[in-house]
């Protein structure tokens, strides 16, 4: 999974120390929580469409911001997505900000194939700033832009494949995302279903957990074939099979008490956002997050969602 990043911005006049320290950005103060969705009025109805549904991010140059290394593809900001190229070399860090709040940081790689980067805090005015290592922790500020985004519906930036949940129309894990919702009669029945499969058939990788990267991004097909991964694979891998059967789903980011975590939440019309990824216990849903469900923790540790502290969404 991610961890935190510390950056320095380096400009033309001054050296600025900027640390990124994952406080807040849009989800600042935001803490999960249970929500209980009761099931005993259930009505019985025929099977919901389990056709997989990829909204394939695109590039279209409608709006474009070239820099002197970059392209900053602004054309669909609306649909709840900004795609990035960098054209140049060197270790590159790219900071996305809304209105004054804390940004977003991730690493953007030099192989010149666009990244999709959701806006995932809203309407509002995002600042897109990239940045080029040039010693130690120091980086050179490269390129920038600034947009106002005014999205569609508050939940596109949460259907679409972006970096951290990367998949495509050929991605394994999008058509088992058919074998699993096949004959549910709604969407709580797709995450209940989705839920359990990640929860019984992948096991935690303790050795990955504690070797990984500060750059690591998960690979959903890894996952699925292997069925081993760590909390950050837990969480892309629901998130995306919920995605393409067009049940709205956050990756989260934030700390499971002293640790740096990821789990999701899901939305369904029938219970709205439920926070803090939710097992059903056949009557309510209950705060429960994927990885600790799998045997990482306890139930009684989740407990009302307490200890849990969501930081950034993704």
């Amino acid at each position: 999974m991610k961890r935190r990043l510390n950056i320095v911005r380096l400009t033309f006049v001054a050296v600025l120390v900027l640390a990124i320290v994952c406080t807040g950005g849009c989800a600042k103060g935001k803490k999960a929580v249970v929500t209980k969705a009761n099931r005993a009025d259930r009505v019985e109805g025929p099977p919901r469409d389990a056709r997989p549904v990829v909204l394939v991010p695109r590039a279209d140059g409608t709006r474009l911001f070239e820099g002197t290394a970059s392209l900053i593809d602004a054309s669909h900001l609306d649909d709840g997505y900004v795609m990035v190229k960098y054209t140049g070399d060197g270790r590159i860090k790219m900071q996305l900000t809304h209105n004054d709040q804390e940004p977003y940081t991730y690493d953007l790689p030099t192989t010149g194939v666009f990244q999709t980067f959701p806006l995932t805090c809203g309407d509002g005015h995002y600042t897109l700033n990239i940045y080029r290592n040039i010693s130690g922790d120091q980086y050179a500020f490269v390129d920038g832009a600034s947009f106002d985004v005014r999205l569609k519906n508050e939940f596109t930036p949460f259907l679409h494949p972006s970096q951290y949940v990367d998949y495509t129309e050929e991605t394994a894990a999008v058509a088992y995302s058919e074998v699993l919702a096949e004959g549910a009669v709604d969407d709580l029945d797709v995450v209940k279903r989705i839920y359990d499969y990640v929860v019984n058939n992948i096991e935690y990788d303790t050795d990955k957990a504690e070797n990984v990267s500060s750059s690591y991004l998960p690979d959903l097909d890894d996952t699925l074939n292997t069925k081993r991964g760590i909390c950050f694979d837990y969480a892309a891998l629901m998130t995306a099979m919920l995605r393409v059967q067009r049940i709205p789903a956050r990756l989260v980011i934030g700390y499971a008490g002293k640790d740096y975590h990821a789990w999701i939440s899901v939305y369904t019309e029938e219970t709205g956002w439920i926070d803090g990824i939710i097992h059903f216990d056949g009557k309510n849903w209950v705060l429960m997050d994927p990885t600790f469900a799998a045997g990482q923790g306890m139930a009684d540790y989740i407990g009302d969602g307490s200890n849990y502290n969501a930081l950034f969404y993704y």
